[in-house]
């Protein structure tokens, strides 16, 4: 024995586990409020802008970061990434009565586009889970 001891295997060649059924309500949750949030900032934006606008966006990268990093995971922030994201492009369709919500404006157009570069970027800058220990560092 030449007291070296064997590299613990990597977290991605473990096999998957389902998740907990708690993990499965917080993220329902999450998709739930980026929902609500999409629809209030459909709601915000047109009314006050360019200020109605600003304050949608942050709304939204607010959620979605501050959910990433209270579950500590990407899909805290992907999970009202997809709600918000629903909840808009339901919202864009019009009625047969011919209601709508967004109009054909560049507020509209920020909203949209903007929503999705801050969703994009929110689920980047996310936390990502790391193995723990040494041997999975590089030079230890």
């Amino acid at each position: 024995m030449s007291g070296r001891t064997e590299p613990t295997t990597s977290a991605l060649a473990q096999p998957l586990r389902a998740p907990s059924p708690g993990l499965v309500a917080l993220y329902l949750g999450l998709l739930v409020l980026g929902a609500v949030v999409g629809a209030a900032g459909a709601l915000v934006q047109p009314g006050w802008f360019p200020g109605g606008l600003l304050l949608a966006l942050a709304a939204e990268a607010g959620l979605f970061l501050g959910a990433a990093r209270a579950v500590g995971r990407r899909g805290g922030a992907v999970a009202p990434a997809v709600g918000w994201a629903v909840a808009v492009l339901l919202l864009t369709t019009s009625r047969p009565e011919g209601d709508f919500l967004f109009a054909a404006g560049s507020g509209s157009y920020l909203f949209l586009l903007g929503g999705i570069a801050v969703a994009v970027i929110c689920a980047t800058l996310a936390p990502v889970r790391q193995p723990d220990g040494d041997a999975v560092r590089l030079g230890k």
